[in-house]
């Protein structure tokens, strides 16, 4: 999160618009608002017609689905892709280490890209000036379903709200069996693959679990800062 400069004042309950361009998906808005019980904090949110999608005030596990698979993986020198820029706390989570030679991620939304570009995103000036990090604008899933063209370290996707909710139907045969097999193509033979979801997926994981050897489940439980109570996320790891 940011603090407000002197004289600045903003609304906890109203946030303020910094930009709004339209998309194949929607209406894309960058907003800022005042965070409740921290005076001079401000988050910066993303919202995808008019659907809330994420904010500065609550990262805990978009760090964690980098910082686990960082883990889970233990090697070096490793090229790792993620899908989803977002406000950059995956990818900015992926570059704290120095295991990480390069980092590719791809947003499908060009304005949060341009966001970024022109520095009006919070990490921006951290992640801009990375040489490890190139983002280019696409749509991961059909990258992941098409043939490979390199192996991966690490794949970590954070673009849908759920594998049960996702942002459009073309996303929706990524989560299955057969969706999941054309994606393991993409990893090299120790690589790792995680899924940020803000929900539980019995059947995802079990779809994960034909296509994988080893599965992981794991929740993140955090205070969310706007709405001042506690939440909890989920992240799916696999490999092998």
């Amino acid at each position: 999160m940011e603090r407000l400069p002197g004289g600045r004042a903003l609304s906890a309950a109203t946030p303020e618009y910094l930009a709004a361009e339209e998309s194949p998906l929607g209406l894309v808005c960058l907003r800022e608002r005042a965070v409740a019980g921290d005076p001079g904090a401000v988050a910066t949110e993303i919202t995808l017609d008019h659907q809330f999608l994420m904010s500065s005030a609550n990262t805990a596990s978009e760090r964690a689905l980098a910082e686990r698979a960082l883990a889970m993986h233990a090697g070096a020198d490793l090229a790792v892709l993620v899908g989803g820029l977002g406000l950059g706390y995956t990818a900015h989570a992926v570059l704290a280490s120095p295991c990480v030679a390069r980092l590719e991620v791809v947003e499908y939304l060009a304005p949060v890209i341009g966001w970024l570009r022109t520095g009006r995103l919070p990490l921006s000036g951290a992640l801009t000036r990375d040489a490890r990090l190139a983002v280019v604008q696409g749509d991961v899933y059909a990258r992941l379903a098409g043939a490979p063209t390199e192996p991966w370290d690490l794949i970590l996707i954070d673009v849908d709200h759920s594998p049960e909710e996702p942002l459009g139907r073309e996303s929706e045969s990524f989560y299955r069996e057969s969706g999941l097999a054309r994606a393991r193509r993409h990893l090299a033979p120790s690589g790792v693959f995680g899924v940020w979801s803000y929900a539980e997926s019995p059947r995802f994981a079990d779809a994960l679990a034909r296509v994988f050897a080893e599965v992981r489940v794991e929740n993140v439980r955090f205070e969310n800062r706007i709405l001042g109570e506690q939440e909890t996320n989920w992240l799916f790891f696999a490999r092998g």
